[in-house]
């Protein structure tokens, strides 16, 4: 799996693919296959979120659980579904926050985010993949191991990063973030469940951009065409 990480991220995490846990991992993946379940996202977009935001570009941070387990719907971005695929309740919600957060934003008609991974966001679930139609699938077989170490070498090796952390699990990630050197912002879950109690009016996406600006960044360009 490691051959499909971005250089920059591969210098930074390459050893975890040696160790017990990622190869406990790479077991498990396989025998899923064989015993002739669908895994999603497809092999080649499980790493997408770092290939699409290098190391050294990430700006902002946005921590999902799992990736979608329904067809067609997952490729490796948190809250991201491709093309052609209906945009997942959650996603409504935070496309109707960013129409009141930031001026002139419109609705886009897809629920593809890449737009923002590729402009500095790291849209990173704690778990890369699932067992098709079953949430949760793959959760404590190894993959929030990895994930954290992600968190925490971003944490340690920069500064001025904006962490957008909604819902409880998100939340609980904090622990891993040095807060003298980084943003962390929380809200609740935009899921239809959570949403109006503290994700609407969070201001997430208007005050990460100040905070980037503050610090001579370029701000996102949350709009997706």
């Amino acid at each position: 799996m490691s051959a499909a990480l971005e250089p920059g991220w591969l210098t930074i995490l390459g050893n975890e693919f040696e160790k017990e846990y990622m190869k406990s991992l790479k077991s498990f993946l396989l025998e899923e296959k064989q015993k002739g379940y669908t895994v999603f996202p497809k092999g080649p977009d499980i790493f997408n979120a770092f290939n699409h935001t290098p190391f050294d570009n990430v700006k902002v941070i946005i921590l999902g659980q799992d990736p979608y387990h329904g067809n067609g719907q997952a490729h490796g971005l948190s809250f991201s579904v491709q093309k052609g695929i209906t945009t997942p309740p959650s996603l409504k919600n935070i496309y109707k926050e960013l129409e009141t957060d930031i001026p002139g934003f419109k609705i886009p008609v897809h629920g593809n985010l890449t737009k923002w991974a590729d402009e500095g966001v790291l849209l990173l679930n704690a778990t890369l993949t699932v067992r098709a139609h079953e949430a949760g699938s793959h959760q404590g077989k190894g993959w929030e191991i990895f994930t954290d170490r992600v968190i925490a070498e971003l944490s340690a090796r920069k500064t001025g990063l904006v962490f957008l952390l909604w819902g409880k699990y998100a939340q609980n990630k904090t622990a891993l973030i040095d807060a003298t050197k980084h943003t962390i912002l929380k809200a609740a879950h935009p899921s239809p469940f959570s949403a109006y109690n503290g994700f609407f009016g969070s201001k997430h996406f208007s005050t990460a951009n100040q905070k980037l600006t503050a610090q001579g960044i370029t701000p996102i360009d949350w709009q997706i065409d």
